[in-house]
C-alpha cells in the first residue's frame, strides 16, 4: 500500500512539473533549452520537478505529452456539440474517465490528433510520434506556408511511412533544425527538454504565422461608365489576405438629394475553416442610373463570420491542472 501511495505522489509531482508555474529558474538547463522553456514556464505552461531543477533528460510519457501539447497550443472543443458529455471510454480502451489526463486525451482525439483506441497513456512517447501529434495540433491552427521540397534524413529508412510526412513538415516549417548529421532519430525516446523546447518553438511558429484581423476602414466606392444612361458602382474594402474576406451588396436606396445608398454588409472569416492564402480584393458591383450619385452606407445586420451561421460556444474547458 505505501509502495502504491508513493508511486501516485511521484507521478502527480510530475504532472505538476509540467503544467503549472514557477517563480524560480533551472539550474539544470544547457544554453538551447533556457530560453524556450522559460518562456513556457512564464506563460504557466511547463514548471520543474522542483525549484530549481527541470529534469529536461526525464522521460515524458504519451499521456502527459498530449497534456503538454493540449495546454501549450490552447486545443479545446468549445464549439463543438455533443449529445452527452465525451468521456475517455466513449475513444479509449485503457483511458480511466476520471484519470488526470483523460480531458486532454478527448481534446486531442476529437481536434484530429491520431490516437490508437487501444493507447497506453503511460508509455514512453517516441520522438517521431511527438513530432506527429505536435505537427498536427499546430496544423489546426490554419494553414501555413510550406516550401514544396523533401528532405533527406540520414536515418529516413527509421522512420514509419505513416508518420514520415509530419516530420518533413516541421523541419520544413523550421520547428527544429537539422544537425549536420541530418540525422532525425525517429526511434529515440522523448525527454521532458525536447518535448518542451519543440512545443516552445511551435507555439512560436503559429504565433508567427497568424494573422490579425484587419481593421475595417471605410469601403471605397468605385464608379464606371457603362453608357450614358448607367454606372457600375463596385464597392470594395481593399486587399484582404485572404477570401475568407468579404462584402455584399443587401439594396440601393435612392433619395430626393439625388444620392444612392448603396448598402452593404462585411463579413470575415468563419472559425476553424481553412481558407487559401491568397490576397484577394474584397469587392461587390451593382448599376445605378447615370442621375444618381452612388454613396456606400454599411447595413445594420453585417454579419460576423464569411460562410454559415456560427453555433454558440459551449463551455470552456476547465484546465488540466491548477
Amino acid at each position: 500500500m505505501m509502495k502504491k501511495l508513493v508511486a501516485l505522489a511521484t507521478t502527480a509531482a510530475l504532472v505538476c512539473s509540467l503544467s503549472a508555474g514557477s517563480v524560480f529558474a533551472f539550474s539544470d538547463l544547457d544554453a538551447s533549452e533556457k530560453q524556450p522553456i522559460l518562456q513556457l514556464k512564464e506563460r504557466g505552461i511547463v514548471s520543474g520537478v522542483d525549484s530549481e531543477h527541470f529534469a529536461p533528460r526525464g522521460q515524458i510519457s504519451f499521456a502527459q505529452s498530449i497534456s503538454l501539447i493540449v495546454k501549450g497550443l490552447n486545443l479545446n472543443i468549445d464549439n463543438m456539440k455533443f449529445v452527452k458529455k465525451p468521456v475517455a471510454s466513449d475513444y479509449f480502451t485503457k483511458v480511466p474517465n476520471n484519470a488526470w489526463y483523460a480531458e486532454a486525451l478527448i481534446i486531442a482525439k476529437l481536434n484530429g490528433l491520431d490516437i490508437p483506441q487501444d493507447v497506453d497513456p503511460n508509455a514512453i512517447i517516441t520522438r517521431e510520434k511527438y513530432v506527429d501529434l505536435l505537427i498536427h495540433a499546430v496544423e489546426t491552427k490554419g494553414q501555413f506556408p510550406v516550401v514544396k521540397m523533401f528532405i533527406l534524413f540520414a536515418d529516413e529508412d527509421q522512420i514509419d511511412p505513416s508518420l514520415q510526412g509530419t516530420m518533413q513538415r516541421m523541419y520544413l516549417y523550421k520547428i527544429a533544425k537539422l544537425d549536420e548529421d541530418r540525422m532525425v532519430h525517429p526511434k529515440r525516446e522523448m525527454t521532458r527538454g525536447e518535448a518542451a523546447v519543440l512545443l516552445s518553438n511551435a507555439i512560436q511558429f503559429v504565433e508567427s504565422h497568424t494573422q490579425q484581423p484587419p481593421q475595417q476602414g471605410e469601403v471605397k466606392v468605385i464608379v464606371e461608365q457603362v453608357n450614358a444612361d448607367v454606372n457600375k458602382v463596385t464597392l470594395s474594402r481593399g486587399e484582404m489576405p485572404n477570401p475568407g474576406y468579404g462584402i455584399a451588396i443587401t439594396g440601393i436606396r435612392f433619395q430626393a438629394d439625388g444620392t444612392a445608398a448603396v448598402t452593404y454588409t462585411l463579413s470575415d472569416p468563419k472559425p476553424g475553416v481553412m481558407y487559401p492564402q491568397v490576397v484577394t480584393e474584397a469587392k461587390a458591383d451593382t448599376y445605378v442610373s447615370s442621375k444618381y450619385k452612388p454613396i456606400a452606407e454599411k447595413s445594420a445586420d453585417s454579419v460576423p463570420y464569411a460562410a454559415g451561421s456560427v453555433e454558440p460556444a459551449l463551455p470552456a474547458v476547465q484546465p488540466l491542472t491548477e
